[in-house]
């Protein structure tokens, strides 16, 4: 039998399911979108500094970490159907909890609306990107994952837009109108995730168990064979730690370092459709507006779809960990680039970072799930939790900002990637298997 992207050894083809939960990635691709440009509208609304504002990137992470064991133990008890249906859930309350939150109008109330809405989406990653891996041929499992990525990648180029609107809108008169209308792109969430579960509860999701290429499931008595004895696994976790944490960092701060590092910006920009996105600053000097920087926001997730969309073509022909340590070493450059301010140099370097990070997440996944069978449940839960390094090191980054400026924050990224390149380099001789093409396993342990 002729082997497919989405067709099971038994002959199953499972390209709709695979279609529906492509559309969790869309969802809280959207969701994350709107997070990575609401610090601003903080530091404005509340006089916050970088580094207060990136409390909103602690309760967004704050949700993942608390929530991803749980979201396993509840996947593997009740499958992945049921762990979607209780995330959609969890996501159409924070969504709508946002209405009274406008009106309670402090910190803590639109902090609680983020971290529930992370707790729900919480489920759906845990279940949804190793979900991804199963629905087909174990040889393309990091195709698949990837190119449901690219899904999300759409999603965080909307949510940028949705934020620009609703977060940075002001009247005729000029003053800010984002906090009376904060509240909509969020009910709206909340109204369509609840159609959502209504769809999936009512949908086929078989639950498929991925390859147990380490024998984890062999009776060995008196042996407990644990996920962590893999360091392949382990590994992933320590690299998804650092890689959210850079991610999540530049992302936050995207809207900052547009508005306070651009070069000098030609009077011949401020025309047409462009000119609401520019103003004159108190030397006399044309800059980007935090609306105008939101919508720059949406061309930074383009550069990170397209890299997503070319990454799922390249890891269909070559080793997936070995296109991992590139990427990683060259958003080293990337961010020594934007470290050195040289210009619009700098400025371009951060769009290219974007792109090199596009296949980190899911591939990072893809790698660190690969052959531990029912345990990838378990695995996943573990690598979700991981995510919790975008609530800690944003603000390690806004502090540096704070003191040194923008462009010398990301110092703070820099790190982070050395230590997803040195994973990626490594994953082979982590674990004892053959990367050649779409992660086959050469030897167990």
């Amino acid at each position: 039998m002729k082997k497919g992207l989405f067709r099971t050894d038994d002959g199953q083809n499972h390209l709709i399911t695979y279609v529906l939960i492509t559309s969790l990635f869309l969802l809280w691709g959207f969701c994350n979108g709107m997070i990575d440009v609401m610090d601003k509208h903080f530091q404005q609304e509340l006089g916050l500094t970088l580094a207060q504002s990136a409390w909103v990137q602690f309760a967004h992470y704050l949700g993942y970490f608390l929530m991803a064991l749980p979201a396993g133990l509840l996947a593997s008890k009740f499958g992945y159907k049921g762990a979607i249906i209780v995330g959609l859930l969890m996501v159409a309350v924070g969504g709508f909890w946002f209405i009274p939150a406008s009106h309670i109008a402090t910190f803590w109330a639109f902090l609680l609306g983020v971290c529930v809405i992370a707790a729900g989406l919480t489920f759906l990653e845990t279940v949804a990107n190793p979900y991804t891996t199963v629905l087909g041929p174990p040889e393309f499992a990091a195709t698949r994952i990837n190119l449901a990525q690219s899904c999300n990648g759409i999603g965080w180029i909307f949510g940028p837009i949705a934020g620009g609107i609703f977060f940075y809108g002001k009247d005729a008169s000029g003053a800010s109108t984002g906090s009376e209308t904060l509240w909509i792109p969020y009910a709206a969430v909340g109204l369509v995730v609840t159609i959502l579960a209504v769809v999936f509860y009512h949908a086929r999701v078989p639950d498929i168990k991925s390859e147990d290429n380490y024998h984890l499931e062999e009776a060995n008595p008196g042996v407990s064979h644990s996920i962590w004895s893999h360091p392949h696994f382990v590994m992933a976790v320590v690299a998804q730690f650092f890689y959210v944490a850079a991610q999540s960092g530049i992302f936050s701060f995207f809207i900052n370092y547009m508005t306070t590092e651009l070069p000098t910006i030609p009077a011949s920009w401020n025309t047409g459709m462009a000119a609401g996105c520019f103003e004159t600053n108190t030397a006399g000097l044309l800059t980007l507006t935090d609306k105008g920087a939101a919508y720059l926001a949406s061309l930074g997730f383009t550069c990170f779809m397209a890299g997503r969309f070319s990454g799922a073509a390249i890891l269909k022909k070559f080793a997936a960990h070995k296109v991992l340590g590139l990427y990683g070493l060259l958003n080293i450059v990337a961010c020594l680039v934007v470290f050195l301010k040289l210009g619009w140099i700098s400025v371009a370097a951060v769009f290219v970072s974007y792109f090199f990070m596009s296949i980190m997440f899911p591939t990072i996944f893809a790698l660190g799930i690969h052959g531990l069978g029912s345990r990838a449940k378990q695995a996943s839960s573990f690598i979700v939790m991981a995510i919790m390094g975008g609530a800690i090191v944003p603000k390690v980054m806004g502090a540096v900002g704070d003191h040194f400026g923008m462009a010398r924050s990301f110092i703070v990224p820099l790190v982070c990637f050395a230590v997803v390149a040195y994973y990626g380099c490594n994953w082979a001789r982590l674990s004892k298997a053959d990367g050649i093409v779409g992660l086959k396993t050469k030897s167990g342990h």
